[in-house]
């Protein structure tokens, strides 16, 4: 790994932390939603990472359908904070 490599790692690992972070210690339960979403679109991006590294595609596969998964996760999680509100 080359020191581009190594310094995104070390802020994907700091974007990591500061989302467990806000997730652990959010006053509301929207602030922790979108914490939860910031750390699946870290995840998609980590897998796209590993894609270049190891030079396989299937990553971006799983990429893709994680990315699309955790989309409709985070909206249905949303639309159930949001309760009965018109």
């Amino acid at each position: 790994m080359n020191l581009a490599e190594q310094s995104a790692a070390l802020l994907m690992g700091l974007a990591i932390f500061l989302g467990l972070i806000r997730m652990m210690a959010g006053p509301t339960n929207p602030d922790r939603l979108v914490a939860a979403d910031t750390l699946t679109v870290i995840t998609t991006v980590a897998l796209t990472g590993f894609a270049a590294l190891f030079a396989s595609p299937l990553y971006l596969d799983v990429a893709l359908i994680y990315g699309v998964l955790s989309f409709v996760g985070m909206v249905a999680l949303a639309r159930a904070i949001e309760g009965n509100r018109s």
